[in-house]
């Protein structure tokens, strides 16, 4: 008698992963479709040597679409959109490995596995310039307005020069390296009137203005890492006449006449001379022919 005994795979193994939880760090400038986690690290096995199905899914809110993998058959992640370390620094991305196709209706068996991305901030911005305004809805870029200041013609200033809106000062928007910058005169300033600090930013004086042109000067934040991660910024100082008097009155009294039950606004007249609105002049010496 032969008795023939045909043994039949069940499927009763689940995949399995070598590692169930991985941490990559990915530097924020990484191109688009570089491989973020090989194959080789994501690849499940099978006791019952059926083909693995993989998906891969996020879990962190606004995310979605950075990371994907080769294929329904190749678990190899790879980035699919540029990074950006201002929209988020972490990710939590969970891979899922099935013995039948998604969908199908026969028993199927899952292993999942969790991949914790954290994004490295790069050096991809130049100084900002402060105050500055965002232009963009993801606040990328920040332009500041001109510095304004003056001084007084044919006068030596000792003291850094006050600016509006504020001191010349920038800052390294990527804010987790804070590069070192330095400040200088790159423009306006042929007659070697004024400089800047290059640690502080403050401006200063090196001799008189004697002209009552103003000066239109372009300084230039850099950062001491890379030269070419430069900002220029605009300040016009404006030279004026000092003022060497205090305004007066031309007249210590002055008299008026109005009229009972007039309208709000309506004129107020000399005294004696009802013709004739009253004037209230006030003169400065500094300036006779105002």
């Amino acid at each position: 008698l032969e008795i023939l005994v045909t043994i039949l795979n069940m499927n009763d193994n689940s995949p399995v992963f070598k590692q169930t939880n991985l941490t990559k760090v990915v530097p924020e400038d990484t191109k688009v479709n570089a491989t973020i986690v090989a194959r080789e690290d994501l690849s499940a096995s099978d006791a019952d040597l059926d083909i693995i199905f993989y998906e891969l899914t996020t879990i962190v809110a606004g995310t979605d679409g950075y990371f994907a993998i080769k294929g329904v058959n190749n678990p190899e992640i790879y980035l699919q959109k540029t990074l950006d370390y201002e929209k988020f620094n972490s990710t939590t991305l969970v891979l899922y490995a099935r013995d039948r196709p998604v969908g199908s209706t026969d028993t199927t068996n899952t292993a999942t596995t969790t991949i914790n991305i954290f994004i490295e901030q790069v050096d991809t911005k130049p100084p900002w310039f402060q105050p500055c305004t965002f232009i963009n809805t993801d606040k990328s870029i920040c332009i500041s307005s001109p510095y304004t200041g003056r001084v007084n013609i044919s006068e030596m200033s000792t003291e850094p020069l006050i600016l509006e809106p504020g001191p010349i000062y920038a800052i390294d928007p990527d804010y987790t390296l804070n590069e070192k910058i330095v400040y200088s005169i790159v423009g306006g300033d042929t007659d070697k009137v004024f400089s800047v600090d290059a640690d502080t930013g403050n401006l200063t004086m090196n001799k008189l203005a004697t002209s009552p042109a103003s000066y239109l000067l372009q300084v230039m934040a850099t950062q001491v890492n890379n030269i070419q991660k430069y900002s220029i910024a605009s300040v016009e100082i404006k030279v004026i006449n000092k003022s060497n008097h205090a305004p007066y009155f031309e007249s210590r009294i002055y008299n008026g006449t109005v009229f009972v039950g007039l309208a709000p606004r309506s004129f107020v007249f000399q005294a004696g001379n009802l013709s004739s609105p009253l004037r209230i002049t006030a003169a400065d010496d500094d300036f006779p022919n105002v």
